[in-house]
């Protein structure tokens, strides 16, 4: 994080001094630069390259580094009101329409202001993220034979073959497709299933990501409410019979964004509805290996249940790594399995190969299994430090289920609170947290937040982070 933080200051220092040379006159050389500003050869590299990709100096190896040529005025955009008229040709004619709202997605993707807390985030702070492990990994990887070559359109062998193990004995390699990450598996998946203006039944609520992919896809979503156990059985068979339905997405383990787990007795309740009602199931187990440390044994994927090939299971292992480190597995059986596979090609060709090797390489390592206990126990803190702060500071907040796993909690607004009016206040005040709105497909039947306690720096900013939403909530919640 320190070598990070230097090169970002010294090139933004280069860049501010840039203006003293013509354009094409020479910086001063690496040495020099090393003994002004005091940091690392590796660090003066690292700046001058950044400035380079800016298009702001031309790097000469063995001559040094030179400012830029002045680049000519960018044009004036032209109109492109034309393309109102082109986009919207066809919508008349759509059963629905795949005008897609990505605001939910984009509030766990953007980055808050500087001295903003993010309760908003989807995924681990750094300080989490096993970034050495992962650097040597790759470096491992960079360094096998053929690890530059064109891999299986499949995935790596070794790679299908480990996230097989982790549903069980019943599911074997051939089953299993490499993808670049859980979002581009569920991307495939809805698109092999159902044709536009299908019905799609999801959880209510659900994670955004998944409901915007199917309006994408011209997909009907019609969500079947959750509580503390998972979905209810009861309205998943009432909803395939109103809609005819031939899938239904679901996390059952610590869903997004309740932390639900489905229980022992609705699982094979589940599986029997949608194979009665000749329909397929899209587990997306994201969450598996984000288990807090008092979890306890984990239940087994629903697709280690399932014979008939009604699973389509999606796993991914960005979650518990890093934002970047976007591949995962989708796995299938029987001739479903051809139709993901033909549009996994189509779409990707093959996940690069070097990430897979890298990923190998990070999986089979003693690192690996350290990380995970370290994740364990700093999200079970985590989760602890947040829940004791809302209770204490925001009693008004409902938090009926704390989850065992995953990354957030989910809270209810009293009555008649704005949501949005308090979500406006919390980032005034230096906080930022999710809407509640985005997680249901249809009228939601209440206010809620979603509020993540792994993006944060540590246990303090959560405490000071709930402070400041407090501040935030005085004039809302009265």
């Amino acid at each position: 994080m320190q070598e990070r933080s230097s090169v970002a200051e010294l090139a933004n220092s280069l860049k501010n001094e840039l203006n003293r040379y013509s354009p094409g006159g020479k910086l001063p050389s690496s040495r020099e630069l090393v003994e002004r500003y005091r940091v690392s050869p590796v660090t003066v590299s690292r700046a001058l390259a950044r400035l380079a990709a800016q298009g702001l100096v031309v790097t000469r190896p063995g001559a040094g580094a030179f400012r830029a040529p002045a680049r000519p005025d960018t044009p004036p955009p032209g109109d492109t009101s034309w393309q109102e008229v082109a986009l919207s040709a066809h919508a008349a004619t759509e059963l629905v329409p795949r005008t897609v709202d990505a605001s939910g997605v984009l509030v766990t993707l953007a980055a808050p202001p500087p001295g903003v807390i993010e309760f908003n985030g989807g995924y681990l702070h750094p300080s989490l993220q096993p970034e050495q492990a992962m650097a040597a990994a790759l470096a491992r990887a960079g360094r096998r034979p053929g690890a530059w070559g064109r891999p299986p359109t499949d995935g790596l062998p070794e790679l299908r073959e480990w996230f097989a193990r982790g549903i069980g004995d019943t599911r074997a390699p051939s089953e299993v497709l490499v993808t670049a990450g859980g979002q581009s598996a569920l991307t495939t998946a809805l698109r092999a299933l159902a044709p536009p203006g299908a019905p799609v039944l999801v959880e209510s609520p659900t994670y955004p990501g998944m409901l915007a992919i199917a309006r994408a896809a011209g997909l009907r979503p019609v969500p079947v409410p959750v509580d503390p156990d998972g979905v209810r059985p009861e309205l998943l068979a009432a909803a395939f019979r109103a809609t005819g339905a031939r899938v239904f997405v679901c996390q059952p383990l610590f869903q997004n964004p309740t932390g639900a787990v489905l229980s022992p007795a609705r699982r094979p309740e589940v599986l029997r509805i949608a194979r009665e009602a000749g329909a397929f199931i899209v587990e997306d187990d994201f969450a598996r290996r984000m288990a807090h440390a008092d979890a306890g044994p984990l239940p087994a994927p629903l697709a280690a249940d399932d014979p008939d090939g009604v699973v389509v299971h999606v796993c991914s292992l960005t979650k518990p790594t890093s934002p970047s480190l976007r591949v995962g597995g989708l796995v299938a059986r029987g001739p479903v399995r051809e139709r993901l596979r033909a549009i996994h090609v189509v779409d990707t060709f093959f996940v690069p190969r070097p990430l897979q090797e890298a990923v190998l390489e990070l999986v089979g390592s003693a690192a690996w299994n350290r990380h995970l206990r370290a994740v364990s126990a700093a999200l079970k803190t985590r989760r602890d430090t947040l829940t004791a702060a809302l209770r204490t500071e925001l009693p008004e907040l409902a938090l009926p289920y704390v989850p065992s796993g995953g990354y957030h909690l989910w809270v209810r607004l009293p009555d008649g609170t704005d949501e949005r009016a308090v979500v406006s206040d919390a980032l005034r005040a230096g906080v930022a947290v999710a809407p509640g709105r985005p997680y249901f497909g249809a009228e939601p039947p209440a206010a809620h937040l979603r509020l993540s306690f792994a993006a944060a720096a540590g246990p303090a900013e959560l405490t000071e982070g709930v402070r400041r939403l407090r501040t935030a909530c005085e004039e809302t919640l009265g």
